[in-house]
């Protein structure tokens, strides 16, 4: 048979208590408790095996110390956004940073933000740190929400009152580009899905390291299906422009298109040399590995939470901090 739930008016029984009393040592209000009464009620939730309702007992208290997190579930992702390789690596880093501190992390993902100001005041959150949205969107959360928010890698041309985390995009392609000019590369291509925010900086970088007319861009579609057709159908460009070098705005679309030359005979890095952007975990597994740009997550994680706790005691952060990037060489990269 099973255990019947130990309640609050259980232990206030057995301590001829008020179940209020009890409450309020549950709760953390202790200030007019006296000492011996909390250790005692604390003994008698212990030895009877209380669990507690913690969504209430959070809810309770001014700060609840939640951290959320939502990411926009774009279309490009197929329902699949949390198995990106970036997405992954900022809640991996952004777990281990709140548990340090000790928040606890709430992960929402959504493409309608109408939801986000519902999911952030229904759990009476610290602070939330947005992905994936655009300028607008965020312009008009922070018109309607009281709660303290960052955003990872916002592109904004005038939504000036929010804490944006961003990293130097321009200056992680150039330093791909630059390598690959080192390398002794004359033609390269530059895939991405589109050519507009942090996509276009990466692509402009790049783009600087080469002479004009020296680069090939191809803005591929946002489904693998469609993709796959793309590469296929645009192969034959790519032999005929005599492209050895290949940089991806992100290491999921690299490792794509890796294994689809690779399909096609080439020998990566022979044949074809590749880098990447992001460092995630699957550059380092694939074969060969990636060449890629590192952006530091853990250190992005942690400048979030202090910008959320800076917020949260009213202190004032930069609307913009941009964190640096590094190249990482690996072995689909290499002298020609």
């Amino acid at each position: 048979m099973a255990q019947r739930r130990v309640r609050i008016v259980d232990v206030a029984d057995a301590l001829g208590l008020s179940t209020a009393t009890v409450s309020k040592v549950i709760h953390g209000k202790t200030e007019k408790i006296s000492d011996e009464t909390v250790k005692r009620v604390q003994q008698e939730l212990e030895s009877s095996g209380y669990i507690p309702n913690m969504a209430g007992i959070l809810l309770a208290r001014n700060n609840s110390r939640i951290i959320g997190v939502v990411v926009n579930d774009n279309i490009k992702y197929e329902g699949r956004v949390l198995e990106d390789g970036f997405v992954m690596s900022s809640l991996n880093a952004l777990s281990h940073e709140v548990n340090r501190k000790g928040y606890f992390l709430m992960i929402k993902t959504t493409s309608d933000i109408s939801e986000i100001p519902v999911f952030a005041s229904m759990w009476n959150m610290d602070g939330l740190i947005l992905m994936g949205f655009c300028e607008a969107d965020y312009e008009k959360l922070r018109n309607q929400m009281r709660i303290s928010f960052v955003v990872y890698d916002g592109y904004f041309e005038k939504c000036s009152k929010v804490v944006n985390l961003v990293i130097n995009h321009y200056d992680g392609g150039y330093q791909a580009g630059k390598y690959f000019r080192e390398l002794g590369h004359k033609k390269a291509l530059c895939i991405a899905d589109n050519f507009i925010c942090m996509d276009k900086e990466r692509i402009e970088g790049f783009c600087k390291a080469f002479e004009p007319g020296e680069t090939l861009i191809w803005q591929i579609p946002k489904t693998e299906k469609e993709r796959i057709c793309f590469y296929q159908d645009n192969f034959s460009e790519l032999l005929k422009n005599n492209i050895t070098a290949v940089f991806a705005v992100s290491d999921f679309y690299a490792l794509e298109v890796m294994r689809f030359l690779q399909g096609k005979g080439l020998h990566i890095p022979a044949d074809i040399q590749i880098i990447g952007f992001d460092d995630n975990m699957s550059s380092k597994g694939s074969s060969p590995a990636l060449t890629t740009i590192h952006q530091d997550a853990a250190f992005r994680a942690k400048t979030a939470i202090e910008c959320l706790e800076a917020m949260r005691d009213g202190l004032d952060c930069e609307s913009e901090i941009v964190l640096p990037v590094k190249l990482v060489k690996r072995e689909s990269t290499g002298l020609l």
